[in-house]
This record gives structure tokens, C-alpha cells and sequence, in this order.
């Protein structure tokens, strides 16, 4: 057994030098300069482009890349395959490959007005490959969407007082809002008197736990449960159980209504109020896994935890996990965050780089928030050492195991697992929440780019602020309620890398296209290793895990309903057209630096993003 200490220790060491060493790098390697007006400022509309204090802007972007998968991920990584395997794969490619891939995606954003990774390839590779891209990040999005929505009603199931602690978390966000964008009220005042509120929502939360049907064992027995013990005619109660499933559609509806309002009704106060959940619960867990480890070798008992912090899990399962699933290349995207993820791509150039009051800001925001991401795995990964739970239990089981891992290590505080519990579920789902509307918010995006001008009623519902949100719900909600969670996982995670790649495929083209002098290596060489990865992991979901173990599988067929049948039919398609979008685009993309590298007359953009004619 080791001491979780050393574990955060040798990730902060990590970290610390990426940090100090190579974003400082990067951030000049980019020419980034805060006198150069942002797209924030430029296009300032007080709907999407709205310039944010440097503090808000970093809990907003923080809170929506940091969504459920950087926990879920780590916690079946470490079951599957042991403690090793999954922290090396965190500690080392985070400052490498996943803080880069989110630090360009931003730089490049705010040098083509703000736009989208889609439109920054189009300016280079055209019309195609703008739609390609386009398409691809859609598609991933609406894993996402159905992932984040399954993952959060599972938290409320499990901890019915997270429910009541983020009813009133979104309340008082929504008052944080009007307090600062509509009555100009002091800032500082109001953050202090809004997180107090937070903290006793979670206190509230604990006395009045609330459940739609009877809800998990581990419930409070004082849980008011809304709708009675029945509910199994709701889709996928059958598999997700009935208080789970019942939450899932408002889960869905949440999201469409919240990514449809103004950035300053909800998303920017809520993501800076939640990120002092975040930085709490993150912060606070790593300080107490030292404080902690260190007061328990000392005989402390003030600081003391309630069992010692030390892994029971194995370092390392073998190359094939304990549920028989290969490392290679499963682990890789089993873990979809923490270390790369291609939707911090959407959110870097969709809704932050619309609202980066500086360019400087981009380092902490883009780089140092990947890094705080990489803290959650980090956490999450040490509290399932902890608990170690047996294997099998899917995400049923690792969601749980979080809370319950954070709120023995909260222990070391002092504070009782009744109420580190449930903190650590609300910290989870506000993480969740954040991400699920802000996925949302960013589909639209992405359809709005793709149809341009609506010239047919169709096109006008799927570019619509609310008819694009039904576009996205509805198969999400067809993916959730089939009860397929291992597979929808994989696939999200596939997805989410390749899309990784795509975004690093994207910046090594602007690069390219920049300047001659633009080394690639630091966005090039990661795109490779992310292509390569993530095409043999989508052959295998849709080859071995759906046609072979599935409809191959007399036993499956027999068993299988119809929603699952037409869920395996959905990520079939989607893994096969994920690959032959991805890897459309990387040849494009690949002929395009070519030609840039060739070309010694053509244009360049001096500046990163204006165009200017360089004497051959």
C-alpha cells in the first residue's frame, strides 16, 4: 500500500513545471499581448461576447470543461487496470498534450474573432472541411450531452440532498446575476455573501433531501420522495431504476432552457459561484490527503482521518484489466479527461474566448485550467484507491464511490461524513450542470456555423436557440435510456479524443500557415499519438463491443429490447462516421501544412490571424 500523499505530491511536481516552464513557453510561442483588443471587447453584445474578470472568466471555463468524466474516468481506469496505469497516463500527459490542446485551441479562437475550431479550419482547408469539422464536433456533443444528463442523474439518486443543495445553488446563481449585471452591486460583497449561501444550501440539503421514486440504497431515510415508489413505466427505469430515470428528461430540459439565456442570467454567475464548490473540493481534498497522511503518522488525532489514507488498490491489474478489457487503447480513452479532452476545445473557442478580457489571461484560463482538471482525476482517482470497490460496478458504482472516498478524506478536517458526502456530490454536480448547458449552448453553435443563412424551415428549427436544443436531447435521451452505459462511455470517450486530435490537427494548421518559423512539434507530435489511439478504439466499440458482442450474440438478441438494439445501431454509425470524419480531416489537414511549408510566397498571417502578403 502507498500513501496517497505521495501520489498528489508527484502530480504537483508535474504540474508545477509545466505550469512555470512550458505554458510560459507556449504563451510566447503564441506572441500573446495584452494590449491587443480581444474579441470580448470587440464585438461586445451583452448576449455571448461579454468581457470577464479574470476570477469569473477562470471559474466559468474551469467549471465547464471540469464535468463528470475527469472523475468517472479515473475511478474505472483505477478498477479496471490498478492505480499506475492511470495516474502516469494523468501526471504526464496533462502538461503535455491536454493543457496545450486547450491553451491553442483558445490562442487560435481569439486570433480568428472569437470563432470556433470549425471556422479556424475552414479559413485554412475550406468549405469541407469547415462542415467536416463542424459535424464531427455536433456529433460528439450530443455524447456528451447524453453522458453528462446520465451522470448527474445518477449523483442525485444516489445523494438526493446534491438534488435539493443544486435547486438552490441554481436559484441563488440566478440571483448572483441580477445582483451584478442588473443593480451594479459591489462585487466582493456579493461573493461573500453568495458562496455562504451556497455552503448553507448544502447544509439545507442534508436536512431536506428530495427524490422523484424511492431512490438509492445509501439514501437519507428522511428523503421526501415526490412521486411514490412506482415510476417503472418511465424509459430505461427498467435499467437505470426508476428515480434515475425519472430524473434524466430534466436533467435534458434544464440544460436546453439554461443554454438559451444570456451569458450573465446564469452561465457566468453560476460557473464563478461554483467554482469556489470546486476549489474547495478539490483544493480542500488534496490538502486534506496530505494534512491528513501526515497526522495520522504523527499520532495527531485533531487531524486525523477516519481510516488511513493509503491505496487498496492494486498498482497495476495487467495489460488485460480485470474485466478482460485491453489497456491499450482503452485506457487511453477511458479516461476522456483529466489528461486530453476535445471538448475543452468547444469551450475554449465557443463561449471563453468570447468573453477573455486579455490576451495574457489565456496561460491561467487555457493552461492552468487543464491543470485543475488534471487535480480532479487526480482526486477522483485517490478516492476510488481508497474505497476499492470491486470491479463490475460501472458508473453506478464510481459516482458514489467519489463522494464517499471524498468524504472519508474530508474526515481529516474533521468534518463528519454526513456532510462531506453530500459536499463532495454537489461539488460533482455542479461540475455536471455546468458542462451539460454548456455543451448545449455550444451544439447550437455549431449548427448555427453549419447552416449559415436558414433557407428552409428545417434549417431554421435545427439553428434555432431552442429547436437545436430538441435536435440534441432527443437522441441523447434514445442513447441514455437504452441502459448501455459501458459502451456509451467508450464511444463518448472515443469521440471526445479524436476530437482532441481534430483541435490539435487544427492549431498545427494555423501554425503552419502563420509563420514558417512555427515549430509543430507541440501540437503535431500529440495529434499523432491522439489519431492513432482513438481510430483503434472506435474500430473496437464498433467491430468487437456492439456487432460482435452483440448482434453476433444469440444470447444479447434474445434478451435485447428494442431501445437497446437501437442504441447499438446509433453508435455503430456514429463510431464509423466519427472515423471517416476524423481521419477525412486529418488528410486534408495534413495536405494543407504541406503546402504551407512548400509554399514560401503565398500569405501568411503576421499576426496569428490577419492575413498579410510576404515578399517571395
Amino acid at each position: 500500500m502507498v500513501a496517497a500523499m505521495w501520489l498528489v505530491i508527484g502530480v504537483l511536481v508535474l504540474f508545477s513545471a509545466g505550469y512555470l516552464g512550458y505554458s510560459r513557453y507556449l504563451a510566447q510561442f503564441v506572441e500573446l499581448d495584452e494590449d491587443r483588443e480581444t474579441p470580448a471587447h470587440k464585438y461586445e453584445d451583452g448576449q455571448e461576447y461579454v468581457p470577464a474578470k479574470k476570477p469569473v472568466l477562470l471559474g466559468h471555463h474551469y467549471s465547464s470543461i471540469a464535468g463528470g468524466a475527469p472523475i468517472v474516468g479515473p475511478i474505472t481506469a483505477g478498477v479496471l487496470w490498478g492505480w499506475v496505469p492511470a495516474v502516469l497516463w494523468i501526471a504526464i500527459g496533462n502538461p503535455l498534450m491536454g493543457s496545450v490542446h486547450d491553451f491553442v485551441s483558445l490562442s487560435a479562437s481569439l486570433r480568428h474573432e472569437g470563432k470556433s475550431i470549425g471556422y479556424i479550419i475552414g479559413e485554412y482547408v475550406g468549405e469541407r472541411g469547415k462542415n467536416m469539422l463542424l459535424w464531427f464536433a455536433f456529433l460528439t456533443i450530443v455524447l456528451v450531452v447524453a453522458v453528462f444528463a446520465l451522470v448527474v442523474a445518477i449523483v442525485f439518486n444516489a445523494y438526493p440532498e446534491a438534488a435539493t443543495a443544486s435547486l438552490i445553488y441554481i436559484g441563488l446563481a440566478v440571483l448572483f446575476g441580477v445582483y451584478l449585471y442588473q443593480l451594479n452591486l459591489s462585487f466582493i460583497p456579493g461573493t461573500i455573501a453568495f458562496v455562504a449561501a451556497m455552503f448553507v444550501g448544502v447544509y439545507v440539503g442534508t436536512l431536506f433531501p428530495v427524490a422523484l421514486f424511492e431512490p438509492a440504497a445509501r439514501a437519507p431515510a428522511e428523503t421526501f420522495v415526490l412521486l411514490g415508489s412506482g415510476g417503472s413505466w418511465i424509459p430505461g427505469a427498467g435499467s437505470l431504476g426508476a428515480n434515475t430515470a425519472a430524473w434524466v428528461p430534466i436533467i435534458l430540459v434544464y440544460g436546453a432552457l439554461a443554454s438559451a439565456l444570456p451569458v450573465w442570467v446564469l452561465l457566468q454567475p453560476r460557473d464563478y459561484l461554483s467554482s469556489f464548490l470546486l476549489y474547495s473540493g478539490v483544493g480542500g481534498a488534496l490538502l486534506a490527503i496530505i494534512v491528513g497522511t501526515l497526522g495520522g503518522a504523527l499520532g495527531i488525532g485533531a487531524i486525523t482521518p477516519s481510516q488511513p489514507l493509503t491505496t487498496q488498490l492494486e498498482p497495476f491489474y495487467g495489460f488485460i484489466g480485470r474485466s478482460g478489457t485491453p489497456l491499450f487503447p482503452l485506457l487511453f480513452i477511458t479516461i476522456a479527461c483529466g489528461t486530453i479532452s476535445g471538448f475543452h476545445s468547444l469551450v475554449s473557442s465557443g463561449t471563453t474566448s468570447k468573453q477573455l478580457n486579455k490576451e495574457t489571461d489565456a496561460r491561467a484560463i487555457g493552461y492552468g485550467g487543464m491543470l485543475g482538471e488534471g487535480l480532479l482525476a487526480t482526486v477522483a482517482l485517490i478516492t476510488v484507491a481508497l474505497v476499492a470497490p470491486e470491479v463490475g460496478g460501472g458508473i453506478g458504482l464510481a459516482l458514489p464511490t467519489f463522494a464517499t472516498g471524498g468524504g472519508i478524506i474530508l474526515t481529516s478536517f474533521g468534518i463528519p461524513t454526513s456532510f462531506g458526502g453530500p459536499f463532495m456530490a454537489l461539488v460533482l454536480v455542479s461540475f455536471l450542470l455546468t458542462s451539460t448547458d454548456t455543451a448545449v449552448r455550444l451544439g447550437r453553435y455549431m449548427m448555427e456555423e453549419i447552416v449559415g443563412t436558414p433557407e428552409s424551415s428545417v434549417e431554421s428549427f435545427a439553428s434555432d436557440r431552442y429547436g437545436n436544443a430538441v435536435v440534441q436531447a432527443v437522441p441523447a435521451y434514445v442513447l441514455i435510456t437504452s441502459g448501455s452505459w459501458v459502451t456509451l462511455w467508450q464511444l463518448f470517450g472515443s469521440a471526445n479524443q479524436l476530437l482532441a486530435a481534430l483541435a490539435l490537427l487544427t492549431a498545427t494548421v494555423w501554425l503552419a500557415n502563420w509563420s514558417d518559423s512555427k515549430q509543430l512539434i507541440s501540437t503535431g507530435g500529440p495529434m499523432v499519438v491522439m489519431v492513432t489511439i482513438t481510430t483503434l478504439a472506435l474500430l473496437w466499440l464498433a467491430l468487437h463491443d456492439n456487432i460482435y458482442a452483440k448482434f453476433l450474440n444469440d444470447a444479447w438478441m434474445a434478451d435485447a429490447g428494442g431501445f437497446a438494439m437501437l442504441s447499438a445501431v446509433v453508435q455503430i454509425a456514429i463510431a464509423f462516421t466519427l472515423l471517416y470524419l476524423g481521419l477525412s480531416l486529418v488528410r486534408i489537414g495534413y495536405e494543407n501544412i504541406q503546402n504551407a511549408r512548400e509554399d514560401t510566397g503565398g500569405a501568411v498571417a503576421t499576426d496569428g490571424g490577419q492575413e498579410s502578403q510576404r515578399d517571395s
